[in-house]
């Protein structure tokens, strides 16, 4: 296969959504709009992919280093336009042979297939490509205008279209492929005689077309290239990929009775045949097996839930934390960096930090794992079938044994034995009457208008 190169504009300013965070900063589904750019670059097979930045963007500048490596990201020094953005790039990759594509960091969920199909003109003798959708609402969107032989004729400015190119509804995405070193040749010769003084990319086709080159469209849904340049924009982006990643897991046979109000991150990972009940949120890192039960109101993040599992209602997994099989995390349980074994449960307001239970342990309501002491973390070990009582406080380090039993309401600071019962609270004293003569004092303090000592 022909080398692949991608080039990725990054370098906007993006001052429409209002926010400190730059723009291809923001996520959707928990990844950055840069990552989903770069990933799906990665996906098209690239063997480079260039990051262009703007000049005072350094979180995207370390950002993008982080994702392609800091020798990738060049720096686009003033803001002239496409083709000067893509021009940033030349002394990366202008001498390399192969295709390139320009790809945006603000239009996160274009699909592979969209990309390829852009490449597949390149192979079949195109010299550019550029990715077009059938537009709902053409507006201000280029009109791509194709030749009598389906070719692509140019590229028209809605500002500066007639009234029959304005009724093509066939619109340029700003996606474009072709030959890097041709691509780069014809930058040099655009020019910048436009309203705003910039320098187009669209420019290549007229270019191309001058040398007697075809350029072509490859076209795409119009969700595909959804641009996002405000908050609201986001959000309508945010919930175009939602609705596909729901659709793709019931086509893949996971049952969720209202989809709607599911959340999923963009490497949520579930089987089928698991149930994922109402208001369900997964943040990034999350596997949950076929035959599992995540139930309502449950979040769910950096963890693993294994085949058989009950999760919730009002549960929170945190990262770290893995469910074996058969096992149930019950309602207003927190989990975090624990492995709970098979079949082992933990049904009821519970705090499971740092930790292991063992298979078929039962951890009763109320039950904390203390494993910070203000500086450091320590880790409580509770073996196979122990019963932990309801309202029990673990200091860690330390550990139940197999079978073990802790009673309720007890604070454990030292290891329990194998087999053992363990209490560790204070014995109790009963004082009868004592109830009835408090009521009776208290009683006449209060009518008396006084009050006692500290009392507000």
């Amino acid at each position: 296969m022909t080398k692949r190169i991608a080039i990725i504009l990054a370098a906007g300013q993006g001052t429409r959504m209002k926010s400190p965070l730059p723009k291809v900063l923001h996520e959707v589904g928990g990844r950055s709009m840069l990552g989903w750019s770069v990933a799906l670059a990665g996906d098209l097979g690239c063997e480079r992919t260039i990051v262009v930045a703007g000049p005072c963007a350094e979180a995207v500048q370390a950002e993008a280093g982080r994702l392609v490596g800091p020798a990738n990201v060049c720096v686009q020094a003033e803001q002239l336009g496409t083709a000067n953005a893509v021009d940033a790039a030349r002394g990366l990759v202008a001498d390399e042979d192969g295709q390139a594509i320009v790809l945006y960091a603000d239009t996160p969920l274009i699909p592979v297939e969209a990309g390829e199909r852009a490449f597949a003109q390149l192979d079949a003798g195109a010299s550019i490509c550029v990715l077009g959708f059938d537009a709902a609402v053409p507006g201000k969107y280029g009109r791509l205008k194709r030749a009598a032989d389906g070719s692509l004729e140019a590229i028209v400015e809605a500002n500066d279209a007639t009234k029959e190119e304005l009724a093509i509804t066939l619109c340029n995405s700003g996606v474009m492929a072709g030959p890097a070193k041709l691509m780069f040749e014809l930058i040099a010769e655009v020019g910048n005689d436009n309203a705003k003084g910039e320098y187009y990319l669209t420019d290549l086709v007229k270019l191309a077309r001058a040398r007697g080159l075809k350029a072509a469209v490859a076209e795409c849904d119009e969700r595909d290239v959804l641009g996002v340049n405000s908050q609201a924009e986001l959000a309508v982006a945010e919930r175009v990929f939602q609705e596909q990643a729901r659709a793709a897991l019931m086509r893949d046979g996971v049952t969720m009775p209202a989809p709607e109000t599911v959340f999923l991150s963009w490497d949520t990972r579930i089987g089928a045949g698991a149930v994922v009940e109402q208001n369900v949120v997964f943040a990034t890192r999350v596997e949950v097996a076929g035959g599992a039960r995540i139930r309502a109101f449950s979040h769910l993040e950096g963890c693993k839930v294994e085949a058989g599992a009950v999760v919730g209602p009002y549960a929170r997994l945190r990262p770290g934390a893995q469910i074996g099989v058969d096992a149930h995390i019950g309602n207003f349980v927190e989990v975090k960096n624990t492995i709970v074994g098979e079949g082992a449960k933990a049904n009821h307001l519970s705090y499971l930090g740092d930790g292991d239970v063992g298979a078929g342990a039962n951890i009763g309501a109320g039950t904390i794992f203390c494993n910070y002491d203000g500086f450091f973390k320590y880790r409580t070990v509770i073996g196979e079938g122990a019963f932990i009582g309801s309202n029990s406080a673990l200091v860690a380090p330390v550990r139940v044994g197999k079978r073990g039993y802790v009673g309720s309401g007890s604070v454990i600071t030292v290891d329990v034995e194998g087999g053992s019962l363990s209490i560790g609270r204070g014995r109790q004293i009963d004082k009868p009457g004592w109830g009835d003569e408090f009521r009776k004092q208290q009683t006449a303090l209060k009518e008396s208008g006084k009050k006692p000592n500290g009392a507000i």
